[in-house]
């Protein structure tokens, strides 16, 4: 799916919604193309959920390189778009533009920057490199410190009103989608309905053109507290610990490897007469 297609995809005009999940890595990726989701975001939540960091502040570009290669590498008919992250593109325009060429030639085919009108200087420039930029306001993760934690915003009419407006500046510079995070239904639903180009909830409401959720969340593998919004489909963590405790016990036991598990020794050729 390209970002033309995505542009294009709203709920209003009779599009189906999108479908974004994380990914990591080559297997996740593959598996969750297999499924046919729209796109996969490789996100800096790498940072939690594969780093073990308590924030996404520490996830450096060189994760991100190394990350977006591994995604590209299961060769996905899914959009790969990847996150800047912090603080690559707080440095101004040359910096992200440098990090956002090295995210493209490590797979990604557009980009992902939160903030608004503050960015308008980077999300200009990056355009003008022929990137595609998806947008991402309300809880923004990387201003955890400032925001003084993980927290719903735009619960006030007039931080709603901030919102829209920064989600129609993102619109105007040429953002071809935006992820909306952590905010009231209503709030999602009305920036949805004033935007030309696609919304993406997480922790927005049901009226988004879209939904994204984190693949660990989705699967049972996070080892965090999910959020609010989070729908558990499956409880693989579980099913990981079973299969690796069988697996020990086998070994414990000799029953493993069996003769059909082992290689033979290859027969030794007899003399030939002399």
């Amino acid at each position: 799916m390209n970002t033309q297609e995505i542009r294009s995809s709203k709920r209003a005009s009779g599009a189906r919604p999108l479908v974004m999940i994380t990914a990591y890595d080559v297997a996740g990726a593959h598996f969750a193309d297999q499924a046919g989701v729209d796109i996969l975001l490789v996100g800096d939540s790498l940072a939690n959920v594969v780093l073990g960091h308590r924030d996404t502040l520490h996830v450096t570009l060189d994760d991100m390189v190394r990350h977006v290669g591994a995604v590209s590498a299961a060769s996905p008919k899914a959009h790969v778009v990847a996150d800047l992250p912090w603080p690559t593109y707080h440095e101004g325009p040359d910096a992200a533009v440098r990090a956002a060429v090295a995210l493209v030639r490590a797979g990604a085919q557009s980009v992902k920057l939160e903030g608004g009108a503050k960015r308008a200087e980077v999300v200009s420039a990056i355009l003008d490199a022929e990137i595609p930029v998806m947008g991402h306001l309300g809880l923004t993760p990387q201003s955890v410190l400032a925001m003084g934690g993980y927290r719903v915003q735009a619960r006030s009419p007039e931080a709603a009103q901030l919102l829209l407006d920064d989600a129609h500046a993102l619109q105007e510079l040429g953002a071809y989608s935006l992820v909306l995070e952590g905010v009231p239904s209503s709030v999602g639903a009305q920036v949805t309905a004033a935007l030309e180009i696609p919304t993406i909830g997480i922790g927005a409401g049901p009226d988004t053109d879209g939904q994204v959720l984190v693949f660990h969340d989705v699967l049972g593998l996070s080892l965090a507290t999910p959020a609010k919004f989070v729908r558990r489909y499956a409880d693989l963590g579980a099913i990981m610990t079973d299969a690796v405790a069988r697996f020990a016990d086998d070994v414990r036991s000799g029953s493993f490897p069996a003769p059909e598990e082992s290689y033979g020794a290859l027969s030794t050729p007899s003399s030939s007469a002399q």
